[in-house]
């Protein structure tokens, strides 16, 4: 029996060494299939996932909102602590409040603009895809990016399954392969950020996180390809081996990096010029005023969803950001340019949607040209983000012109009005009743605006999207 004993602890000591997990049962789940025992068991020893008890996962039940803001809270190492939300479906006492208030601070997962977040709604397939590109940075269509990566697989169909609901079980599949490429149905990791290591006995772990097991270690001044980073970690492959280290470790040997990579840190002195520009965002209508109405769809819901992004997406840079409105509520005109001023506001940028003929389609930007000091800044800055959002959404180009609107005219700094599409048109309107084209039209906003300041002299390489 000793030696049966020894040799069981041995071949465990193997296992952990090689990365390989034992299944899922040995931590205490007797309900996981077998399709999902490895990656159950992965998202498990990182503490990320949990059962419904300490025996059963569930893993045919369906997934909540609340349940998915915990999973990929944890995985990205956001705050979890419980605390008072935005939400008024969201308690303090909520177990998931401080995940959902965190995700949605990051534009990961988004509430509604009656400010309501449906944290026991059930998370469909279509869900899962966005929710996932927001939280690890995949480009393009969200359904075909999983797909693209190895990452999901279509239905029996041939159709993604956008409306059907997730399991706990699949969800967790899709976690796995979306933090561990070795997880994925085929090889997708593109390793190539080359950075070098900062400090001795750096440990390589399999997941990310120091719950996760050490595979090896590296010295210091050690050259590593680098992949995509999670919560603070990076994927890397030194030699044989393949794991992740954290990126505090780490430095860029180039001076260039791989997009889903971190990014070098900016210089203090950066970091200080931009924490002294204040950028206003203004979503127009709100409350009473919703502004254009077509399609299902009402001007206020729509520019606010893209301000609240824009806003989540600037607050992971050093810039001040304020929004005029954050709710559905509403503001007069000369409370909007007021509010800007009073908030010493060094841009202003006022998201609105268009409406005409159901014939009519496009995007544009206005500026205000008459006896305004900031005429040739605020041009820039329509032109900036314009051409970012021709780019996003492959709109009519109505282009960039001068507007006697009131946020414009009554305003002290450079300032722009953009116009989205137009709510009246079904082409345009689609694009605005879509959560993945939503994303793509606010990253479109936030990187125009990181272009204008580049166009300033400022360095922001280090933040675009």
């Amino acid at each position: 029996m000793k030696k049966w004993t020894m040799f069981i602890t041995a071949l465990c000591l193997v296992f952990s060494l090689l990365g390989i997990q034992a299944p899922v049962q040995a931590a205490g789940f007797n309900d996981v299939p077998s399709r999902a025992v490895k990656e159950v068991n992965y998202l498990t020893q990182g503490k990320i996932i949990y059962g419904v008890t300490p025996s059963s996962f569930a893993p045919g039940a369906t997934l909540t909102r609340a349940q998915v803001a915990i999973f990929v809270g944890r995985t990205l190492q956001l705050n979890g602590q419980q605390r008072a939300t935005r939400f008024s479906d969201v308690g303090k006492g909520n177990t998931a409040s401080g995940y959902i208030e965190a995700m949605v601070d990051k534009g990961i997962m988004l509430g509604t603009s009656d400010n309501r977040f449906f944290p026991s709604k059930a998370v469909t397939r279509g869900d899962m895809a966005i929710i996932l590109q927001r939280a690890f940075g995949y480009s393009g269509n969200a359904e075909q990016a999983l797909l693209k990566l190895g990452i999901a697989s279509g239905m029996e169909d041939g159709t993604f399954g956008t409306n059907k609901t997730i399991t706990r079980a699949d969800f967790a599949v899709f976690l796995a392969r979306a933090v561990n490429p070795s997880f994925r149905l085929k090889q997708s990791a593109s390793f190539e950020s080359a950075l070098v290591s900062t400090t001795n006995n750096l440990n390589i772990r399999t997941g990310p996180s120091t719950d996760y097991t050490s595979i090896g270690k590296i010295s210091a001044n050690t050259k590593v390809s680098g992949a995509h980073s999670v919560g603070g970690w990076t994927y890397i492959k030194a030699g044989s081996l393949t794991g992740f280290i954290s990126s505090s470790y780490l430095r860029s040997s180039s001076g260039s990096t791989a997009p889903d990579a971190p990014a070098p840190a900016p210089s203090p002195n950066t970091d200080s010029a931009l924490a002294g520009q204040t950028i206003i965002l203004d979503p127009g209508h709100g409350g009473k005023d919703s502004g254009a109405v077509g399609n299902g769809l009402k001007e206020k819901d729509v520019v606010l969803k893209a301000g609240l992004q824009v806003s989540s997406l600037l607050k992971g840079t050093p810039f001040t950001v304020k929004m005029t409105r954050s709710s559905d509520v509403f503001i007069e005109l000369l409370d909007r340019s007021a509010f800007a001023k009073n908030e010493d506001g060094d841009i202003f940028v006022s998201i609105h949607a268009n409406a005409a003929t159901p014939a009519a389609t496009g995007t544009e930007a206005y500026y205000y040209s008459a006896g305004n000091q900031h005429v040739a800044d605020s041009k820039l800055l329509g032109e900036k983000i314009h051409a970012r959002m021709l780019a996003a959404w492959d709109l009519r180009d109505r282009g960039t012109k001068p507007g006697n609107y009131s946020v414009l005219r009554e305003n002290s700094m450079p300032a722009t009005l953009l116009e989205l599409g137009f709510i009246t048109n079904a082409g345009d309107a689609a694009k605005m009743a879509s959560d993945a084209q939503m994303n793509k039209m606010s990253i479109a906003i936030y990187n125009g605006i990181l272009d204008y300041y580049k166009a300033k002299g400022f360095s922001v390489d280090a933040y675009y999207k």
